[in-house]
């Protein structure tokens, strides 16, 4: 692979990479109840509001989950994958393609949640104004996953060991289910 195609699979990875990320911000924004009112919100909403307002007329939600909003990240994941195999002059079968998208997918959001644990564990280390609108949203996404852990841990002195939990179990999970599918979909891409 040339230069050229290595420049171009970064551009394709970041390009992608910003879309399916407000997409799943999206979601778990409104998972988690978020702040309408929060500036970081407000751009969330109106950057995807043109796309999804109207394909959720064909994918309603489903109680609090945006389902639009993740099979278009889903499908982004596909679109990406194919460009980038296709800049390496590789052929993929559609099923495994649509598998290797929801591994990747899956992944992303994995790492997501490892970069925000990251970010909240730095913020209770060093003095950040609350009023900053990113604090409370990253707050509010990581706790979901912090909470069950920190009621099931002793009690360790005032020390929060919960963020040391749910990276290990972050890595876990991509070892033991997001590699075994995405080689589960690269199988049935090659083979179709």
């Amino acid at each position: 692979m040339g230069y050229f195609a290595n420049a171009g699979q970064i551009l394709i990875n970041f390009a992608f990479g910003a879309l399916i990320a407000l997409l799943v911000l999206r979601v778990l924004l409104q998972w988690v109840h978020a702040n309408f009112y929060n500036p970081i919100c407000q751009f969330l909403y109106k950057a995807t509001n043109p796309v999804l307002i109207p394909l959720r007329k064909v994918i309603p939600a489903w109680r609090n989950v945006d389902i639009a909003a993740i099979v278009l990240a889903w499908l982004l994941t596909a679109i990406k994958l194919w460009l980038m195999y296709a800049l390496a002059e590789q052929d993929l079968g559609a099923l495994g393609l649509f598998v290797m998208a929801l591994a990747d997918l899956c992944d992303f959001v994995l790492m997501l949640y490892f970069g925000l644990i990251l970010g909240r564990v730095l913020l209770s280390f060093i003095s950040v104004e609350r009023a900053n609108p990113i604090v409370p949203l990253i707050f509010q996404l990581t706790e979901p996953v912090l909470r069950p852990i920190r009621k099931r841990l002793p009690s360790s002195g005032g020390f929060d060991l919960s963020p040391m939990v749910a990276w290990l179990a972050l890595m876990l999970a991509r070892v033991l289910i997001v590699s075994p599918l995405l080689d589960f979909g690269m199988r049935l891409a090659q083979s179709a």
